[in-house]
């Protein structure tokens, strides 16, 4: 496992199964995560890419196979995000085939907007 998957997993509080596609997760970066680094020297910003692979995380945890990207269909980001912010993902998987789905997931902070994503993946055993 890589050291930025190492460490978005261990920003994932919570996780919640809320019917047989949706799925809620909270996250908690602490100020010393890696993806804080150099994004932005004296005012850390969570990237993009971070938000994706928990994303991606979070499916992984649910189904406890391996989840590989294969297409951002749409990622929209609405407000930056620090350290210590606690951020709300949820889920929908739409299955495609037994191997592929696309994933809608949003997420915010309190009642912010933070990001929009569209995903499609492929689920290996």
């Amino acid at each position: 496992m890589s050291k930025l998957k190492t460490e978005i997993k261990s920003s994932l509080r919570s996780i919640e199964k809320l019917s047989d596609f949706k799925t809620a997760a909270i996250f908690s970066f602490p100020k010393k995560f890696i993806g804080f680094k150099g994004h932005f020297p004296n005012k850390p910003i969570l990237p993009g890419v971070c938000k994706i692979q928990a994303a991606l995380l979070v499916l992984e945890e649910r189904k406890r196979k391996t989840v590989r990207l294969t297409e951002i269909i749409l990622a929209k980001f609405f407000a930056p995000v620090t350290f210590n912010q606690e951020l709300l993902f949820n889920l929908e998987e739409h299955p495609v085939s037994e191997t592929e789905s696309t994933l809608t997931v949003k997420v915010a902070a309190n009642d912010t907007k933070i990001a929009q994503l569209q995903l499609r993946v492929n689920i290996v055993d």
